[in-house]
């Protein structure tokens, strides 16, 4: 991978550091939610989510809270085993070495695109969704409040954008891979600064770069008050160009990813057989540690 423009030429090796660590309440009391399937009611419908518990997990120990949202068509069990072009969980959990809870929340048909599941956040019912779960599950488990993460391809990263727009206060960072402005953005943009991985196919066929993937990441850097790159960063040939922004308000970095590819999650540079979403954003995210 080609790197363009880096935030952190001089300290590179330093680590972004959280307000001090907020317990939830569910710490220091044995689990009240066990890893598999749940339902939760949500405003009088019935939604489903499915739990990833570290192994061996603690009451005791604060574990990041991350989302994993699917594509359209997809669902929350799909997440979780993997299929659709995705690693279980985006290939995240072997990275967190059990130090993460890992939610797989399932979309609705209603709102939704061609009658498939997904995330049409109709009067905002998906972020009141996830605001459920939050509540929920740190009610019944141990959670450092200020690790909450959220990531998802195509219309999961389209969720994953609506969250950074509405709820940018609540999560340290969003991953949106190949994502758009599908599931809506309140009041236009995001509510404040919220750091953010981005990656995106230059010759994406079904969620164009400019219209989607550039037009959100410009309203994240000027959110975050990051200098725009000029002329446009372009992937280079089998590889591809990370862009890390410049001036971003101090904790929230914005980075860019481009490849020389279509719509797909599953996208590694040549001579790699491991898709790189994965990496990609635990590298990010763990810069808040």
């Amino acid at each position: 991978m080609r790197f363009i423009q880096s935030t952190f030429t001089a300290v590179a090796a330093l680590r972004i550091g959280t307000a001090i660590a907020t317990a939830s309440p569910g710490c220091g009391k044995a689990a009240q939610l066990t890893a598999g399937k749940h339902t939760i009611d949500v405003k009088g419908k019935q939604r489903e989510y499915i739990l990833k518990l570290p192994d061996n997990y603690s009451p005791d120990h604060q574990y990041k809270l991350i989302f994993t949202f699917h594509a359209l068509g997809g669902s929350a069990q799909q997440i979780a085993d993997g299929g659709m072009g995705t690693e279980p969980y985006y290939g995240l959990p072997p990275l967190a070495n059990n130090s993460a809870i890992f939610v797989s929340p399932n979309g609705q048909v209603a709102g939704s695109a061609f009658n498939m599941m997904g995330w049409g956040n109709v009067g905002g019912e998906d972020i009141d969704f996830v605001d459920a779960m939050i509540e929920e599950i740190e009610a019944a488990l141990c959670v450092d409040q200020g690790l909450r993460f959220s990531t998802g391809f195509s219309y999961g990263g389209a969720i994953s954008y609506a969250l950074a727009c509405a709820r940018a206060s609540k999560f340290r960072a969003v991953g949106i891979l190949s994502g758009g402005s599908m599931s809506g953005c309140e009041g236009g943009r995001p509510s404040g600064p919220i750091a953010t991985y981005q990656q995106h196919g230059s010759r994406d066929q079904v969620l164009n770069i400019d219209t989607m993937g550039r037009a959100i990441r410009d309203t994240i850097i000027e959110a975050n008050g990051c200098s725009p790159v000029t002329p446009e960063p372009q992937p280079s040939g089998n590889q591809a160009t990370k862009i890390e922004y410049k001036d971003c308000a101090d904790g929230f970095p914005v980075t860019w990813v481009i490849f020389d590819g279509t719509h797909t999650p599953g996208y590694a540079d040549a001579g790699n057989s491991e898709p790189m979403a994965g990496p990609n954003f635990w590298q990010f995210l763990s810069q808040f540690e």
